[in-house]
């Protein structure tokens, strides 16, 4: 049988991460562990650690995502919380049997490689549940999303200097064109 471990984390819905982090990094003193762009889920994710649970700040990337219509439909706020359970689909049959509404009836794959399900907040009361279960992948899925974040903002960070660098030189030949005009 199927167990809750602990509640792994509770997800804020926000629409700009950096404003988020002024208050839960800087005045609240979170640690943030790590932040990660989730394509599948059309959204970036920032965990920041409380003790053996996390925060984690979602800020949806697509305008078609459902983070992005919860966003507008009711503001920045409470998204979900998350349960760990040791065998998820197990706690899904489970759920399927008292008669609970599933977002998604069968695990998918979340953030970290994590196997996840959403429970419907018809079912819960009114709060959207996510279970979720650890897979041995999730530290190596960890380590690509950081290094492909790693690499597209190496790569903006290139075209920003570019540009800047071609902007510099426009400044230069201008400057120089005066100077040669006033002689």
């Amino acid at each position: 049988m199927s167990s809750v471990i602990r509640i792994d984390h509770v997800a804020i819905v926000v629409d700009d991460i950096d404003s988020a982090l002024d208050f839960w990094r800087d005045a609240l003193g979170l640690e943030v562990t790590h932040v990660e762009d989730v394509p599948e889920q059309q959204s970036v994710v920032a965990f920041l650690l409380t003790g053996e649970s996390e925060v984690e700040l979602v800020k949806p990337t697509a305008d078609e995502s459902g983070v992005y219509r919860y966003l507008h439909k009711r503001g920045p706020g409470l998204h979900h919380i998350c349960f760990q359970v040791d065998n998820i689909e197990v706690a899904l049959a489970k759920m399927r049997k008292h008669g609970v509404r599933l977002i998604n009836p069968e695990p998918v794959i979340g953030t970290g490689g994590k196997r996840i399900a959403f429970i419907h907040p018809e079912s819960t009361h009114g709060v959207l549940i996510e279970l979720y279960e650890l897979t041995y992948q999730e530290p190596e899925i960890r380590l690509a999303r950081a290094r492909e974040l790693a690499d597209r903002v190496r790569a903006q960070g290139q075209v920003v200097a570019a540009n800047v660098l071609e902007f510099l030189r426009g400044l230069r030949d201008t400057a120089s064109e005066e100077i040669f005009d006033d002689s």
